[in-house]
């Protein structure tokens, strides 16, 4: 059975099906691997993404199941994806295409992996109501654990969170979330937001400008903050009308977003100097923006992201930017759940300290010079 390209199905779900009807029909055994992601992104003509997708709906589904470092398997039926004589942890990702998310997954699969337990991944697509669909559905197979990157931008506990809570079921956060209460690993927001406006100041720039997420996105107000507190520190006023914000939501737009901004940024009368961005992807696009109307970086305007996506190093300028320490994020973050599983308490909200990457978009041939801070704090 091959994929139809015409057809109004997409793709990962056609693979899905041929995949399925080949277990079904027994052309698959039982505890068979399959090919590799790579092989079969090859066999099919299609991306790793679509193959991803596939994949893991058929794991979902109890078809498959998937050992990380050795493959995925075909499924017995009866288990059902049950996991209560397996050592299981849940993963529930906003999307696997975010170059963040991404960077922290791959620290998460390694290490759990070396720990002796089975990775399972379920992605949210945008929606709140399928992240508490996916953490419930996770919770009846049996896993031990999950590790949860939430699509909500409230950054408050949700309902699904307060019942994990409340029921003491073991899982760590490792998005952006301002209870105190849950256990959370991730990034000292605040602390980049100063790394990133104290650069920009320390290399003579005044008039500093701020990309920031969309309406009700709380992490974009963290970083706002140090940025307020390192130009209140050094005695300069922010201009409340170079504030930007982007227009779409989800990741997977900020591109785009800040591609707007910077097309429209260039007929403004008064014009910051520098431009500190929620993420990479909005500095990036906004970069593009500026270009395309004629703008030099840094020389007419120096632009600092937030993340450290590989992106960052290959722009039309490389950028600088915060670098957020996934690995520590995802090696931590499968440590802390361990312990949760083991039954040990008192667990904090912790932040890690991110460093700075300076790159050519703030200082004109200088190569790329990397100040590393690693030291976290718990709040």
């Amino acid at each position: 059975m091959s994929i139809d390209r015409n057809s109004k199905r997409s793709l990962h779900t056609q693979i899905y099906e041929i995949i399925k009807s080949d277990i079904v029909a027994n052309k698959l055994k039982v505890d068979q691997k399959l090919p590799t992601q790579k092989e079969l992104a090859m066999l099919y003509k299609v991306s790793m993404i679509t193959i991803k997708k596939a994949l893991n709906d058929l794991i979902r589904n109890g078809y498959l199941y998937a050992i990380v470092g050795s493959g995925t398997f075909v499924a017995k039926r009866s288990m059902v994806l049950n996991f209560s004589k397996q050592k299981a942890i849940g993963l529930v990702l906003v999307d696997l295409k975010s170059p963040f998310f991404s960077l922290v997954m791959q620290s998460i699969e390694e290490h759990v992996s070396q720990k002796g337990y089975t990775l399972l991944l379920s992605k949210s697509e945008g929606s709140v109501e399928r992240e508490k669909i996916l953490i419930e559905n996770f919770i009846n197979t049996g896993v031990d654990g999950l590790i949860i990157a939430s699509m909500s931008h409230e950054h408050h506990s949700t309902g699904i969170l307060k019942k994990l809570q409340k029921s003491d079921f073991p899982f760590v956060m490792v998005s952006y979330i301002e209870d105190k209460d849950i256990c959370y690993i991730g990034t000292d927001n605040e602390a980049g937001g100063f790394m990133a406006a104290q650069h920009l100041i320390d290399i003579g720039r005044r008039k500093i400008g701020y990309i920031n997420g969309e309406d009700g996105n709380l992490l974009g107000e963290q970083r706002k903050k140090g940025l307020l507190k390192a130009m209140h520190e050094n005695g300069i006023p922010f201009n409340k009308e170079f504030e930007f914000r982007l227009q779409l939501k989800y990741e997977w737009n900020d591109f785009e977003s800040g591609n707007k901004i910077g097309k429209a940024f260039v007929d403004l009368k008064n014009r910051p100097d520098a431009i500190f961005a929620y993420n990479d992807l909005s500095a990036l696009g906004f970069m593009q923006g500026v270009l395309e109307a004629g703008l030099k970086v840094p020389d007419d305007i120096a632009i600092v992201g937030f993340d450290d996506i590989e992106r960052c190093q290959y722009a039309p300028i490389p950028l600088t930017t915060i670098h957020q320490p996934t690995v520590e994020i995802g090696t931590q973050a499968v440590d802390l759940l361990i312990r949760r599983m083991n039954k040990e308490k008192n667990f904090s909200w912790i932040g890690l300290k991110p460093s700075l990457i300076v790159r050519q978009s703030t200082l004109a041939g200088s190569g790329n010079i990397k100040t590393v801070t690693t030291t976290s704090h718990v709040n």
